[in-house]
């Protein structure tokens, strides 16, 4: 098995049977594990009426509650070793991230990326339907990463990424210990230390639709202190 697309959920109903026909629609072998953390508003019954449709394509694990991306991102990573999936993508539920770009990742990867990383931020990158004061948080959290950690990525908060299994297991997935936006910085951080090669990929990032985001004055704070600890 080669690919695996990790989506976490938590109350997307309204868009987690369109992301994974999309997904499985693009007929080029990927499978689609949903980590759900208890949704309240029947996330998971959808995925498990789905099952039946894409046997051996769609998986699915339930967490009891609501535990956070890192840890929904974790868990995906230690199944996915443990299946012997070569490369693991992150993706949002909400549409976000569009499903054609998949490929332009896996590309990345296969041409010798440990790490691709689908940039806002570089040549070609672009944020659509985003207000201005978020534009200018989200760059501006950019610029600060950088600043601390030297690390060479644009986007580091980025969360459509695609990693080679070797670079997962190299991580040590236990001590990964921040769950929101910190969360997506740390995981390149480890692996740019550990001397892989992370390909940053142009996309335009475009605000959900449907559903509420997660983000949340918790998760900012998380971010902007988390990355001191990194240093």
């Amino acid at each position: 098995m080669e690919k695996l697309v990790i989506i976490p959920t938590f109350n997307e109903k309204d868009n987690v049977e369109k992301i994974i026909n999309a997904v499985i629609a693009l007929q080029n072998g990927y499978h689609v594990l949903i980590i759900d953390d208890n949704s309240p508003d029947g996330t998971a019954a959808i995925v498990k009426s789905m099952m039946p449709k894409y046997p051996g394509q769609l998986f699915l694990e339930e967490r009891t509650g609501k535990q956070g991306l890192g840890t929904a991102y974790i868990h995906g990573f230690k199944w996915a070793i443990e299946k012997d999936y070569h490369f693991i993508f992150e993706m949002d539920a909400d549409f976000s991230h569009n499903p054609k770009d998949l490929d332009a990742l896996y590309q990345a990867c296969r041409n010798g990326a440990g790490v691709a990383v689908g940039s806002r931020y570089v040549k070609g990158g672009a944020v659509a339907n985003w207000p201005s004061d978020r534009i200018i948080l989200s760059k501006g959290a950019s610029f600060y990463t950088r600043m601390i950690t030297w690390m060479p990525v644009k986007d580091p908060t980025a969360g459509f990424v695609c990693y080679k299994k070797e670079v997962l297991e190299a991580i040590n997935l236990d001590e990964i210990g921040f769950v929101g936006y910190a969360f997506q910085i740390e995981m390149k951080f480890a692996a740019w230390k550990l001397g892989f090669k992370i390909t940053e990929v142009p996309i335009t990032f475009i605000d959900r639709e449907f559903g509420s985001s997660k983000m949340n004055k918790g998760i900012i704070k998380e971010g902007v202190l988390g990355v001191l600890k990194l240093r």
